[in-house]
């Protein structure tokens, strides 16, 4: 091949996450909603039926079907069935920053505004309850931050003697903030957190 070719091939990429198709790719909606004249959050608990974190809070969302037009489409989609509520009901859908996960996801967060929420009637067989807070709480009392570190375990037969070092190589370890937001009784934590952190973070540097 001549590098004529290479460049032509190359030239017009338009750049993607190395190795994206080796991920799975989710969509989540941070839902906003009118209620006694201020601003709420709502959260989803997860239902106990579920067999991946039942009983955890979380925002509405999932996995992206093959079927679906794009993340956004993935997060109204979920939301409406997981939220028992009609499309023209979630308006003003924004994109926030996605998030590379370390376990092979990619999560692509929305934040919208959930229209006549009085009608909202959750899916039993994936929501245990919904519940809201107040926006101003979470501008007026900042997460707990705590680090989990991860450790590096080559499997048996991994080939260290091809590697300058040996068994004795400096692998980078890094680790992953975890962030907390203590709610009267609630507990938030974990993506739903971390997401919530980066859209108070958002509204904060640009207050209009």
């Amino acid at each position: 091949m001549e590098i004529d070719n290479i460049i032509s091939i190359v030239k017009d990429r338009t750049p993607s996450i190395l190795g994206r198709g080796n991920f799975t790719h989710f969509s989540i909606l941070l839902p906003l909603i009118k209620k006694e004249d201020e601003v709420h959050i709502l959260f989803e608990v997860r239902s106990n039926q579920l067999r991946r974190q039942p009983g955890e809070i979380c925002f509405p969302g999932g996995k992206m079907d093959s079927t679906d037009k794009n993340e956004q489409h993935t997060a109204i989609r979920e939301t409406m069935e997981e939220l028992g509520v009609n499309e023209k009901q979630i308006t003003d859908v924004s994109p926030l920053d996605y998030f590379v996960s370390p376990f092979g996801t990619i999560i692509y967060p929305f934040v919208g505004v959930i229209n006549k929420p009085e009608q909202i009637r959750p899916n039993s067989a994936e929501v245990g309850e919904v519940f809201t807070v107040p926006l101003s709480f979470f501008k007026t009392n900042p997460p707990k931050n705590f680090k989990i570190k991860f450790h590096v375990e080559p499997e048996e037969n991994f080939p260290f003697n091809d590697i300058i070092g040996g068994e004795n190589y400096k692998w980078q370890i890094r680790g992953m903030n975890e962030y907390f937001y203590y709610y009267e009784d609630r507990v938030i934590w974990g993506l739903t957190a971390e997401i919530l952190r980066h859209f108070i973070e958002v509204i904060e540097k640009n207050p209009k």
